[in-house]
């Protein structure tokens, strides 16, 4: 048994939208629901990853896997933007986020990204302590950003170049 960190598309935008409400506590017009995954995910650029829990791997297949977390981004030219990435509760503090953050880090590079840049809630510890494990730093603030205007987004950055 382990983790599988499998790409998925708009046919798969109601799982997105589950995953997502199970992540983030957000009151119900602040949700992203089945219509906008598949929006995020019909333009050219944006992908999504879900990471499957308990996978396991027979003939290149998963069986009885869990989904446990979710990533969402889109490469545009040299920069890319990490929409929205989560663990399900039940699974947080078993490294699925950083997992999820790599995968992102390495598909966006692969599409030509040199540089990654995400929103995060300025009272989302544990996120933040993610991001900078992960190399990245403050590129700005957006006041008012989430919760009905009521917590700040930092803006983060990571140069992709090696």
């Amino acid at each position: 048994m382990g983790l599988l960190i499998e790409p998925v598309g708009p046919a798969h935008a109601a799982l997105l939208a589950a995953l997502h409400a199970a992540c983030f506590a957000a009151p119900d017009d602040e949700r992203w629901d089945a219509a906008a995954f598949a929006g995020l995910l019909g333009p050219a650029g944006g992908f999504a990853l879900v990471a499957f829990e308990n996978a396991a791997f027979e003939n290149g297949a998963q069986d009885g896997a869990d989904p446990a977390g979710l990533a969402v981004a889109r490469v545009l030219f040299e920069d890319a933007e990490l929409l929205t990435i989560g663990t399900v509760p039940a699974a947080r503090r078993r490294g699925i986020g950083a997992a999820l953050l790599d995968a992102v880090e390495a598909a966006v590079r692969a599409a030509g990204a040199t540089r990654l840049l995400l929103e995060v809630a300025e009272d989302n510890g544990a996120a933040q302590a993610l991001y900078a494990a992960h190399g990245y730093t403050t590129a700005g603030r957006r006041p008012g950003y989430y919760r009905s205007g009521r917590v700040a987004a930092l803006v983060l950055a990571k140069d992709l170049r090696p």
